[in-house]
């Protein structure tokens, strides 16, 4: 089986098409005041009817109020949300829509014990710990690897500090269901088409070639 490629933190619809056009399978939209890839939900909404059918697109949030994810929900209507805070598996379930939920790896951290908790997901990803208190993902930053071989039965989605010379590394040693990368395929803080395509390209091929 294939794995799955989402590009995230695309702040501009004409990336969201090149993203597609190389191959991601969905496309991630920012709402965190504090990242310099947050949305404003006009903004978002705009790139969401950029992506092509078929494509997931998925509203990344962090502790975010009930009301504001209803409003995510109403204006941009995304495929999917993903939650990368400290939500309750109660809220993250509250709004009827498929989920996944973020998980920032420490080395003390009980994947199994947090993915039972999170029955209701559709799948775990997992994200880098850092230090700065409103730095929730995009830290361009790995964590160990072997964490991730926490022999959980949800789809596994790999984040933090992917880029295309370390992708092949990172499926080899975890074989994710998927893969999620935000600042390995930027330029100067922006989305750069040629790092996106390249990036798609070493998963595809290490899909074809372990299959």
């Amino acid at each position: 089986m294939r794995t799955r490629i989402k590009i995230c933190g695309v702040t501009e619809p004409d990336i969201a098409q090149v993203a597609v056009a190389a191959g991601a399978d969905a496309i991630g939209l920012i709402f965190h005041a504090p990242s310099k890839r947050n949305l404003e939900l006009p903004q978002a909404a705009a790139i969401a009817r950029a992506v092509a059918p078929f494509v997931t697109s998925v509203a990344v949030m962090v502790n975010p109020t009930t009301e504001f994810v209803r409003a995510v929900m109403a204006q941009v209507q995304p495929s999917c949300l993903q939650f990368h805070g400290e939500e309750s598996a109660a809220f993250c379930a509250a709004f009827g829509a498929p989920y996944i939920k973020a998980l920032r790896v420490t080395p003390e951290i009980d994947l199994l014990a947090l993915e039972a908790r999170y029955a209701t997901a559709q799948g775990i990803l997992l994200d880098t710990h850092t230090q700065v208190a409103a730095q929730y993902g995009g830290s361009g930053a790995t964590f160990d690897w072997q964490q991730a071989c926490y022999g959980g039965t949800k789809p596994l989605l790999l984040a933090g500090g992917l880029c295309a010379e370390n992708i092949t590394a990172a499926l080899a040693q975890v074989a994710p269901y998927g893969v999620d990368v935000s600042t390995g395929v930027e330029s100067a803080g922006r989305k750069d088409a040629e790092k996106i395509r390249h990036f798609c390209q070493h998963v595809f091929n290490f899909s074809s070639q372990n299959t």
